[in-house]
């Protein structure tokens, strides 16, 4: 039996009941391949439901304020994928009058989608020849044929991608990619595969030479550059705080978080008010500043690893632009300042 045909047998049997895939409805492909970027399934389901509910259309998602798309993102992180999401729907519902692309080449002009992506929504939704290869097809091919090329270098990204292609049938396009990403998730998973119920471990070169363990090789990732925050949690007698928004590029875009002081070490509370003393970050007035988690969170992003302190500062002087501690729910914020808010709150 070939590769493709056992793929396609086995997938009868075993693929999972995903909700975007009861339609060929290509705004519920590309929410659900959006939200899956960077994240597991079991994790973006939630989230893939959120937004159907919230918005069930193209024009509901354009039309709806950002601050509410980044509310409704809150913990899955990558929050650019947020932002390119919403200019996307903006721009089909603008300019294509809410028609989704139907080529890959198409679809690549949307913010947000790449190679990827747009061969999953062009191969599901259109039949499209077109192969898609994420980490779990990398991991199927790399164990199957025996490639040790890393799949992370431009040689391995352009040996596998042509390999994925020759490998296409000449039917079920979509059910063909679907069938192959499932398996990877499913059976030829990264950790203890299930190698001796596998349908492809006759002609396995993995399996064969014993090095599942070691493929798909990967190149070794950039280093992590540790940063130590410490968040500012004003706490006046109204029972309000402070929000800022961040405008800057990088980590947490357009998202809220207390004032930041950002150190190149663990501070103490006279590092901070010496800080203090030198920008008037504080209120005019304060009555103390007490440092909340006694240990350090550690927070880890793929690119950098964050130490967050939190210190309440209790003022009596009233606070400009103030938010209530009863509205402060309403505001997009970072997953660890959300989790703090909750102790905080309880």
């Amino acid at each position: 039996m070939s590769f493709n045909s056992t793929l396609a047998n086995w997938y009868l049997e075993n693929k999972r009941d995903l909700p975007w895939r009861n339609s060929k409805n290509p705004y519920n492909i590309w929410l659900s391949e959006i939200i899956l970027q960077q994240t597991q399934v079991k994790q973006g389901l939630p989230y893939f439901e959120k937004f159907i509910s919230n918005f069930p259309t193209v024009y509901d998602l354009a039309s709806a304020p950002e601050i509410e798309i980044l509310k409704l993102w809150q913990g899955l992180g990558y929050y650019s994928r947020a932002r390119n999401l919403h200019f996307s729907a903006k721009y089909i519902t603008k300019y294509l009058n809410g028609v989704f692309p139907k080529t890959k080449k198409e679809l690549m002009l949307l913010k947000g989608v790449g190679d990827y992506t747009a061969s999953a929504i062009a191969s599901i939704c259109y039949e499209e020849s077109v192969a898609v290869v994420d980490g779990n097809v990398y991991r199927v091919l790399s164990r199957y044929f025996g490639i040790d090329t890393p799949v992370n270098s431009s040689k391995g990204v352009k040996q596998f991608k042509m390999l994925a292609t020759s490998l296409l049938p000449n039917s079920d396009l979509g059910d063909y990619n679907q069938a192959i990403m499932d398996f990877g998730a499913k059976q030829c998973k990264p950790i203890s595969p299930s190698c001796i119920e596998c349908p492809l471990s006759i002609d396995c070169k993995a399996n064969a030479t014993g090095s599942v363990k070691i493929l798909p090789v990967k190149l070794k990732k950039t280093k992590i550059t540790k940063k130590y925050y410490n968040f500012i949690v004003f706490n006046s007698q109204d029972n309000e705080t402070y929000l800022e928004q961040r405008k800057s590029k990088g980590i947490w875009h357009q998202l809220y978080q207390f004032p930041l002081i950002e150190t190149n070490k663990s501070a103490s509370t006279k590092d901070l008010l010496e800080h203090h003393r030198k920008t008037l970050i504080f209120p005019e007035t304060f009555k103390e500043l007490n440092l909340f988690n006694s240990t350090e969170i550690v927070h880890k992003l793929s690119h950098l690893e964050l130490k967050v302190k939190f210190w309440i500062l209790e003022t009596s002087t009233p606070i400009k632009n103030a938010v209530k501690w009863s509205e402060i729910k309403s505001y997009p914020v970072p997953v660890v300042i959300d989790r703090f808010i909750n102790n905080f709150q309880n």
